[in-house]
């Protein structure tokens, strides 16, 4: 005799995988209906965060959770870039009052005055860190010249060097990048 595993254990599974998110397109596909998730919200099993967006309350908050719910926010293929890449590794001492996510596609979502959304044309490389869609840090680094101290980017790329976020040919690139 097996037990009957119930749609709040299947949604917290899934949102032990995603920083104790879910999303209702993630439950159905794991066989729960959509009409089941404001019920767990309002049996307080869950918390809805927006449109299609839910957290498992009792799962422990991380640092990265704010960036979680960025990408989320903004929908598929949304990916962090610029100073929140270098923010999710504590790169130059960036602390952005928002979260810089970068969509190809044009999206309407309604988003809280924390995301700033930037839409983008062409291909751009993308990289998953902790899970996470994101910019290379090179890329990064790159892009915040202007907007971030050089000092403080070359500090940034020296110490993503030390923590083996930059390859050498990346190390080499961001070098010169920052030297012109």
């Amino acid at each position: 005799m097996t037990a009957k595993v119930t749609y709040r254990e299947i949604v917290r599974e899934i949102a032990l995988d995603h920083f104790g998110y879910v999303t209702t397109r993630e439950a159905v596909e794991a066989g729960v209906p959509a009409v089941e998730l404001p019920k767990l919200a309002a049996r307080g099993g869950l918390k809805n965060i927006a449109y299609g967006l839910y957290r498992v309350p009792d799962i422990p908050p991380t640092s990265y959770d704010q960036f979680a719910e960025a990408l989320l926010r903004a929908g598929e293929g949304a990916y962090l870039h610029g100073e929140s890449v270098l923010a999710l590794f504590g790169l130059a001492d960036v602390n952005p009052r928002r979260v810089k996510v970068a969509v190809r596609r044009r999206t309407r979502p309604r988003l809280p005055p924390t995301v700033e959304l930037t839409h983008v044309k062409g291909e751009t490389r993308t990289t998953f860190y902790e899970g996470l869609a994101a910019q290379p840090v090179a890329d990064a680094i790159l892009e915040c010249r202007g907007r971030i101290e050089m000092e403080r980017l070359v500090d940034a790329a020296k110490q993503a060097r030390s923590e083996g976020l930059l390859t050498t040919s990346e190390w080499q690139r961001v070098e010169k990048g920052l030297q012109s």
